[in-house]
């Protein structure tokens, strides 16, 4: 699973076959995405977005690998299913969570770009007219999506698998993708309100301030806690330290290596840009700032959810967390059995 996918079939004639019924399925799924409405990208790149049946926008190979996806995805009770925003520190989560899932992982993390080690389902595993088989892979299976939960496979919920969703401050998130993901997160938190044993619901603004902490929970959550000895040894902070951004920018895999994605071969360099709490300062005047607050507020009222606040102070970053957000984690503890975790202030 960290570089190749396995083929759907052990011979020949039957993978001909195969693929045959594969085109025809994604052919005619690409028409009717066709009939779907769309709205120009705002950058003008000139590429258009389309309009999902169940109401979010994207570029129509998203769009139509997430139909497939739904179609054909059959999740497993052992599966580990991450979930984020685009541009939202992806590549950082994967690499935490693939090593909290596999411990000794400093090999493979060294081999391989966190994308290969955890493939993205619509952009590596359902595309470019492949309907592949999974079930051979072993457990549990990490994969990875940027689907909203309203238009995944039924069988993720069904199965019971685990879901981490991680979610970054929507004044960041339109900094980076254009579009501040309200919605997308508002269904992932509902869905981890209805089912906080199967849903860990994440923000990028803690994960940021309390690594640590927050790998540990990460790690109680898929099944993986560390025991007694694995801290006192310290393989909790070794594993941090190895998955930090900057560790992991430095790689040689990293450095000049290539990864495919859904058309083309991304250099894994793009995805290790500087990355930090409270950057979206130096994108967004004050007024656009308080403006973006504002539409998020709205749009979270009455949802229970209140994302952590990062301010400047003294010339560096400090993450508020609201009581709402205080009150989510408090539950999230007495659900996993874990230790206390800090709430109030905490710095960067």
């Amino acid at each position: 699973m960290a570089s190749s996918l396995p083929s759907s079939s052990s011979s020949a004639p039957k993978a001909d076959d195969e693929a045959a019924s594969h085109k025809e399925i994604y052919d005619q799924l690409r028409e009717v995405v066709s009939t779907y409405p769309t709205t120009p990208r705002l950058s003008g790149i000139g590429r258009p977005y389309v309009c999902h049946p169940d109401g979010w926008y994207a570029f129509t190979p998203g769009v139509l690998n997430a139909m497939v996806i739904k179609r054909h995805l059959e999740a497993r009770d052992t599966d580990v299913l991450l979930a984020t925003f685009p541009k939202s520190g992806t590549t950082w989560l994967k690499a935490l969570l693939f090593a909290a899932l596999h411990r000794t992982a400093d090999d493979r993390l060294a081999a391989h770009s966190p994308h290969q080690l955890v493939p993205f389902l619509e952009a590596r595993v359902f595309t470019n007219g492949r309907i592949p088989d999974l079930s051979s892979l072993p457990a549990p299976r990490l994969l990875m999506t940027h689907i909203p939960s309203v238009s995944l496979p039924e069988s993720v919920a069904a199965s019971g698998c685990k879901v981490v969703y991680r979610v970054r401050t929507p004044r960041t998130a339109s900094c980076r993708s254009g579009t501040s993901g309200t919605e997308h997160a508002l269904g992932y938190w509902r869905w981890h309100l209805e089912r906080p044993a199967q849903v860990l619901f994440l923000t990028y603004e803690e994960l940021a301030a309390d690594t640590l902490g927050q790998l540990r929970r990460l790690a109680g959550f898929v099944g993986r806690p560390f025991t007694a000895e694995e801290r006192e040894a310290g393989v909790d902070r070794g594993i941090v330290e190895a998955c930090a951004m900057e560790s992991l920018a430095g790689l040689e895999v990293n450095r000049s290596g290539k990864t495919d994605m859904a058309e083309s071969s991304v250099p894994n360099n793009v995805f290790f840009r500087r990355d930090v709490v409270g950057d979206c300062k130096n994108h967004l005047t004050p007024e656009m700032a308080r403006r973006l607050d504002e539409i998020t507020e709205s749009k979270f009222r009455g949802s229970g959810l209140v994302l952590p606040r990062a301010t400047t102070h003294l010339g560096r970053v400090w993450l508020v967390s609201p009581s709402g957000l205080a009150r989510r984690a408090k539950t999230s503890q007495a659900e996993q059995g874990l230790g206390k975790e800090k709430q109030g202030q905490k710095r960067r």
